[in-house]
């Protein structure tokens, strides 16, 4: 263990990429975010390195795209808003089979909605962000030292697989300060970029980065090679977090801020003599269904709890082949849920106040 330093959560973002060998940040500035590209402006040019504030969200897109086909670690960040305009270049990302990190420090929408923290992208993260048959890996932080593991891990992540991976935080994560350890990251065994366009000095064949396949069956075959490496992503890379489920009966199911939240309410829930327990998915891609479908044998119910209308519930009931009940509790708009108010919730699931 390292030495802990009091951050915020945006700033960690900036100094985990540091930490993590990134040197090129590309963005545009969007609440709850922008200290984020205020922390690399300062500190990048320390390392050698590059933060520029491009002219568009949708300029920062693609001078990622340009500058991790050169091998280059690189990523990009914004909020929801500027997330929605950066979805085309991020399948041009996909389809060139290239490795980045994107941040999404969500607000409250549609539209510009407000600057309050959210959870209302979660399936545009998880669903559709960019056109075409493509997934990418998708990491929710709880803590401020998440935000740090997390964010380390998803270059590796990114480089392993040649995929872009997103970390979903929120404007509450992304604002608030916790103690933080940036030594905490496993290493992995990284693969040798050879497929970068970063020039071969007539030692190699020259390298072409391309997403544009015109015969349907060369397109086609990309496109299942690529998901060949999704099923590996999903047997090799799914992460989660259980509290207190051993002898739960009614299980709450959330992930980032709003999980401790539920954590909170799940202590309150066992001291008035109610078995609740909280399972957290730490990645909503490869979303945990195998473990979810393993609680589903054991509790009677689930409470699916979000800052959104209910964009994970279908995940929970896919997962759980619908055999249990499944419930929700949520406040949206930038609104965050309470304690006391989810505990309401599990009560009335457990057939009333005690």
């Amino acid at each position: 263990m390292g030495e802990k330093m009091l951050m915020k959560g945006n700033e960690v973002i900036g100094e985990a990429a540091i930490r993590a060998g990134c040197r090129y940040f590309f963005g545009y500035p969007i609440t709850p975010q922008t200290e984020l590209s205020e922390y690399l402006a300062k500190k990048m040019p320390k390392v050698g390195g590059l933060c520029l504030q491009a002219e568009s969200e949708v300029s920062a897109i693609n001078m990622v795209l340009g500058c991790t086909a050169s091998g280059e670690r690189a990523f990009t960040s914004s909020s929801s808003p500027g997330i929605s305009l950066k979805s085309e270049g991020v399948s041009y990302i996909i389809g060139s089979d290239l490795p980045c990190v994107i941040v999404n420090v969500q607000r409250g929408g549609p539209g510009l909605g407000g600057i309050q923290p959210a959870q209302s992208d979660y399936l545009q993260a998880t669903k559709a962000l960019g056109h075409g048959d493509q997934h990418f890996i998708v990491l929710a932080p709880a803590y401020v030292q998440e935000i740090a593991t997390l964010m380390g891990e998803a270059f590796d992540l990114a480089d392993i697989y040649r995929t872009p991976v997103m970390l979903l935080a929120d404007g509450a994560l992304g604002q608030m300060m916790e103690p933080v350890d940036f030594e905490s990251k496993k290493e992995r065994a990284l693969p040798e970029k050879t497929w970068a366009a970063c020039g071969h000095g007539n030692k190699r064949e020259h390298n072409i980065v391309n997403s544009l396949y015109i015969s349907p069956e060369v397109l086609e075959q990309t496109v299942l090679d690529r998901y060949e490496r999704y099923k590996m992503i999903e047997e090799n890379e799914v992460q989660y977090d259980e509290y207190m489920t051993e002898d739960a009966e009614i299980c709450i199911v959330a992930y980032g801020i709003t999980a401790r939240i539920a954590k909170t309410a799940v202590k309150a829930a066992r001291e008035k003599g109610i078995k609740a327990g909280l399972f957290r998915p730490v990645t909503l891609w490869p979303y945990p269904k195998k473990e979810l479908a393993a609680l589903a044998e054991k509790v009677d119910k689930f409470l699916v709890v979000e800052m959104n209308m209910g964009q994970m519930v279908d995940d929970v009931k896919v997962a759980t082949d619908c055999r249990r009940p499944v419930e929700f509790f949520g406040r949206t708009g930038g609104v965050i849920p309470t304690p006391n108010e989810i505990l309401a919730k599990i009560e009335e699931m457990n057939g009333g106040a005690k």
